[in-house]
């Protein structure tokens, strides 16, 4: 008997695409599935289609069961991932945002990597990318492409990839993310005083707790660039607005571990941002552009004592100057 995984959808007013990713899940080849949907205060008539949905004879006939949770008001991505953790009965775990999609094979490779690695709680894989919808025209990337290169090389313990995720977020593929439930009641869960930027405090909790990240080089999962999307902001701009919730998590649990000149080299960073945001210059015109790399990186002086500490003999092994 397969052991059952639960699907967890977080939603918030994801009417556009919310079916979509519903039916990805159904698709899968995995038999096993308990589906929670967690929505997050939706005011676009996301629930009442994901009501219409579940209606359905052969959608509760496919699930071993579904629980649909909702709030009286919103209170942000990760309060709405420790709902889904609460609500599953099942040891393994699979996010999945109301606007993305699981491919066919996802649960089933996850399940197959898990119980082949017996210390694997934490598991990543590849994500395919599209832009608005998931016709192969609209195709634009896989990623990542340079594993083993990258913060999951195997030879990494849970202590050098949290080493390497003080300097950086490295983990652009996080839809693809499946784990074991301990895990996470073990490190408390997602803090909920950050409300838009969840994934990244997660990994450097599990990681500090010496639960190393595993990666299989497979496609699961298809993510879309839309529009309508708080992380998905427009080509035309240069750099994205959760550039400035980044820097306050940064600053507020990365900063008093990493060398004072990378500090000082991303406040420097930050402030220049604000400043190109305050005056309407973000914008990805060539004359902006010209502007912001001036103000980021050659005006940088910190840039610069960051880049003579890494040639130093003294820390050639040191992973903060990887």
């Amino acid at each position: 008997m397969k052991i059952t995984v639960s699907v967890a959808v977080t939603t918030y007013n994801s009417a556009p695409y919310v079916v979509e990713t519903l039916e990805s899940i159904y698709q899968q080849t995995y038999d096993a599935i308990a589906l929670i949907i967690s929505d997050d205060f939706s005011t676009d008539g996301t629930l009442e289609l994901v009501d219409k949905w579940i209606a359905q004879d052969r959608i509760r006939d496919r699930f071993v069961s579904i629980e649909v949770i909702t709030v009286p008001k919103n209170t942000g991505v990760s309060a709405n991932c420790n709902r889904c953790i609460a609500a599953s009965k099942s040891e393994w775990v699979k996010f999945i945002a109301g606007d993305d999609i699981l491919l066919p094979n996802c649960i089933e490779d996850n399940m197959h990597f898990a119980e082949s690695t017996s210390d694997a709680n934490i598991i990543f894989s590849q994500v395919k990318v599209y832009q608005d919808d998931f016709q192969d025209l609209n195709f634009v990337r896989t990623t990542p492409e340079d594993f083993p290169n990258n913060l999951m090389h195997p030879s990494y313990s849970a202590q050098d990839q949290y080493q390497l995720l003080l300097v950086l977020d490295r983990i652009h593929y996080t839809p693809s993310y499946f784990f074991n439930k301990k895990a996470l009641l073990k490190v408390g869960g997602y803090d909920e005083s950050n409300r838009l930027v969840e994934d990244y405090p997660m990994w450097l909790k599990l990681t500090a707790s010496g639960e190393k990240l595993h990666y299989f080089h497979k496609p699961t999962v298809g993510y879309r660039i839309h529009s309508k999307s708080t992380n998905n902001v427009s080509d035309d701009v240069l750099f994205k607005p959760s550039v400035f919730n980044t820097f306050a998590i940064r600053k507020q649990v990365v900063h008093s571990h990493l060398p004072w000149e990378m500090v000082k080299s991303e406040a420097w960073v930050y402030q220049a941002s604000r400043l190109f945001q305050n005056l309407g210059w973000n914008k990805r015109k060539s004359f902006y552009s010209f502007l912001y790399q001036v103000a980021c990186f050659y005006g940088n002086p910190f840039h610069y004592l960051y880049a003579f500490k890494k040639r130093w003999p003294s820390n050639k092994n040191n992973l903060f100057y990887s």
